[in-house]
């Protein structure tokens, strides 16, 4: 086998050291090689100090100066050294020794440029996000969520990574309709699940802020022009929408006109996809799935004939999904 493991398992984090730990011992009971990778985002609770005594095989990328999760996830994919990266957030923990070589054996397609991890909100939702309905066959999205997924680093750098202006929110979905005009998909999973323990230590105001603001920008960036107005104006209202429903429209309406502002200043980055592309991924938003077999003929050509293909080889828990039970999970409540 090569010396390079097939993943690097990242984490960005930022004064959640307690979280963290549970995180990264989950991911240490992997089967198989990996790198891992810990980018502290200018914490103050001593969680850089944390890692190096406790996880001193964990490759620590500490910055002093706050930058924010989507640009952390970007330097994090410059400094790995594996073809797949494998994004966990800090207050999530894998079930399961098998959920990482589950995911890495899903890239079996050379359409295949992420993967959703399988997770549970634990606490307030029962139900399983991002899975695939059945093991026959492809599954695709439109998106996947950033607290558990997998993509092919070497597409993610040609794609540009994620757009570090959004700061927060819609990073995920635009980088997948970007990646979807490439001629590459969104696969969903069958992994053992992850559970999502929804740390505490969110800032209120600011999620709401950026909220609608980031997912303003998207139709902004990637609309067709012919649906840019509807998708823009949609945008705004079904962010408003949700904003009375949680009682925060005040939050919600400066976001907005911040959306509005922003978007003036990114003109110049504005880069629609195909209209073809545009239509399928609003049709897999709106549907959550369809089989890759009944897209193949609506995707645009593969952008990049070189990338290098992934092969899971040998890597042990590839096969080891159904024999999987909750007496042989780890990590859980």
């Amino acid at each position: 086998m090569s010396s390079t493991p097939l993943s690097s398992v990242v984490i960005t984090t930022r004064n959640r050291k307690d979280e963290l730990r549970n995180a990264l011992a989950s991911v240490l009971l992997q089967t198989g090689p990996a790198e891992v990778i810990v980018i502290d985002d200018a914490s103050t609770d001593g969680t850089a100090d944390m890692v190096r005594a406790e996880f001193p095989g964990v490759r620590l990328h500490r910055s002093e100066v706050a930058r924010g999760l989507i640009v952390q996830r970007n330097i994090a994919a410059e400094l790995a050294r594996s073809p797949i990266i494998v994004s966990l957030d800090d207050d999530a923990v894998f079930t399961s020794p098998h959920t990482l070589a589950q995911t890495i054996a899903a890239f079996d397609h050379p359409r295949v440029g992420a993967v959703t991890i399988p997770f549970i909100d634990v606490g307030h939702r029962p139900d399983v996000i991002g899975v695939a309905p059945d093991r026959r066959g492809i599954y695709i999205a439109g998106t996947y969520i950033g607290a558990a997924h997998a993509v092919r680093r070497e597409l993610f750098l040609r794609l540009g990574g994620y757009r570090g202006y959004l700061f927060q929110y819609a990073e995920e979905r635009d980088f997948c309709v970007r990646m979807l005009n490439a001629g590459y998909v969104t696969r969903l999973g069958t992994a053992d699940v992850v559970h999502h323990f929804l740390s505490p230590k969110r800032p209120h105001s600011r999620g709401y802020i950026f909220r609608a603001r980031s997912f303003l920008l998207y139709p902004w960036y990637n609309a067709p022009t012919l649906y840019l107005p509807f998708h823009f104006a949609a945008a705004a209202f079904n962010m408003m929408k949700f904003g009375v429903r949680e009682r925060h429209p005040i939050w919600t309406a400066w976001g907005i006109i911040r959306g509005c502002v922003a978007s003036v200043h990114e003109l110049p980055r504005r880069r629609p996809v195909t209209t073809r592309t545009y239509r399928l991924s609003q049709e897999l938003m709106r549907r959550g799935h369809m089989p890759l077999i009944e897209a193949e003929g609506r995707l645009e050509p593969p952008a990049f004939g070189d990338l290098p293909p992934v092969t899971a080889g040998e890597l042990p828990g590839v096969e080891a999904r159904q024999s999987t039970t909750p007496e042989q999970t780890v990590g859980s409540e």
